[in-house]
């Protein structure tokens, strides 16, 4: 059994979906920290009663990333340990940890990774795109900078990841088609969950078929990266 390291912070990945997908380790360690720091109580209250932990926890989210840094930071140095789980998957992609990751490093205090699922990745490896190489952009922004954003990532050769919400995935993909030309993509949608869709086709088939259907859940995009042939054979 790990021994748990006093005035650690853990960054302990959680399920993305399917309850099962933890690992061992976590479970240990969520059982044994002194607190657990989460994006919301409530998500991450069906997973500790699943399993039977039953540990102090505590919100840190982007509401009160501000306040609750400089708190969970104090308390690591007071010799707490502490767990950062997220509302699913790693902890630090696409929400508030980094910025207790970043004041912890500042603080010298020690942050332990504790690996598990992750939906980019998960995503990634089931489109049959590309997975040499590859750029993560997490959610685009929803305003401000977004056409400059998509004008930049045009010619990008990599596979690109993105994340997006229902309301706005038809918009995302207009635009897509837009500034990038009609490519091969993959939407992977509530990932590990009873409903799990994965779709694979041209950024034009997507649009035709998600216009068709009410969008529900969790949604990562995979999109073909920029290539100089495909360009010539389009034009």
């Amino acid at each position: 059994m790990e021994e748990i390291e006093p005035g650690a912070l853990y960054l302990v990945a959680t399920p993305i979906g399917h309850l099962g997908d933890i690992t061992y380790r976590a479970v240990e360690i969520l059982k044994r920290v002194d607190l657990i720091a989460a994006e919301d109580t409530r998500k991450t209250g069906v997973l500790l009663r699943h399993y039977d932990i039953k540990r102090p926890t505590t919100s840190y989210h982007s509401y009160n990333v501000k306040t609750q840094t400089g708190r969970l930071v104090e308390k690591l140095k007071q010799g707490y340990a502490i767990a950062l789980v997220s509302d699913a998957g790693t902890p630090g992609i696409s929400d508030p940890g980094y910025h207790l990751v970043k004041a912890c490093i500042e603080q010298g205090v020690k942050v332990i990774p504790v690996p598990g699922a992750t939906a980019l990745v998960s995503a990634l490896i089931v489109s049959g795109l590309p997975t040499q190489r590859f750029v993560y952009e997490g959610f685009l922004p929803s305003k401000k900078g977004r056409k400059t954003r998509f004008e930049q990532l045009a010619r990008e050769p990599r596979t690109i990841v993105l994340y997006e919400s229902p309301h706005r995935i038809l918009k995302t993909l207009t635009e897509i088609l837009k500034y990038w030309g009609d490519r091969r993509c993959v939407m992977a949608r509530e990932i590990t969950k009873k409903f799990e869709e994965i779709f694979r086709g041209n950024v034009s088939q997507l649009l035709e078929h998600l216009q068709q259907k009410t969008v529900k859940g969790e949604i990562v995009l995979v999109v073909e990266g920029f290539s100089n042939k495909r360009e010539k054979e389009d034009g």
